[in-house]
């Protein structure tokens, strides 16, 4: 998150409603989107000096606006110019999978089925990102950034899009597969 952050401020200053709002717009599917959550690194980032905040008040209410400092962006660059982890995703939804033998047929192909529906909203989600996308300017006249910015779209469409198809694949294979008595 602290990264995503510094990023973001990196573009301009934000206050955490505008952060949460735009990390809402596509970056939740890398983090959290939660107020708590970024609160959380906000805290840590001013801590570290990676960060500052001025208040304004604005139409009688209070904002806090966070900015990079120099610290911040030659934490951000060393963060960005490291190397990509290499450590496959992790699902933890799998060790369900692992230990569905244990439950009913009819109750595995509901679980299966519901999963498949709630990625086919995340894809629908999705699609109307990478759509809108198509058709904007680049956030703050940069094209490399909305390159890269539209890619990581495009790279969560594959992987839902792959999820499902294996889901489906296996929600098949549990169809098809004879019931054998569960311990549930």
């Amino acid at each position: 998150m602290d990264n995503i952050i510094l990023g973001l401020l990196l573009l301009q200053p934000r206050t955490i409603y505008q952060l949460r709002k735009r990390i809402g717009k596509g970056l939740n599917l890398m983090y959290s989107c939660s107020t708590g959550s970024i609160q959380a690194a906000i805290g840590k980032l001013l801590k570290i000096n990676a960060i500052t905040q001025t208040e304004i008040t604005e139409d009688g209410k209070l904002k806090k606006i966070y900015s990079i400092t120099d610290e911040g962006k030659r934490l951000f660059f060393a963060w960005l110019n490291g190397p990509i982890n290499s450590e496959p995703p992790k699902n933890q939804e799998l060790t369900k999978i692992y230990f569905m033998g244990f439950s009913a047929k009819q109750t595995n192909v509901a679980i299966v089925e519901e999963y498949i529906n709630n990625l086919k909203v995340i894809y629908a989600d999705l699609e109307r990102i990478n759509k809108d996308g198509e058709g904007l300017k680049p956030e703050y006249g940069n094209n490399d950034i909305f390159f890269y910015q539209m890619q990581t779209v495009s790279y969560a469409l594959e992987f839902i899009r792959f999820n499902i198809n294996w889901f489906d694949g296996l929600l098949n294979k549990i169809r098809s597969k004879d019931d054998a008595t569960a311990i549930s």
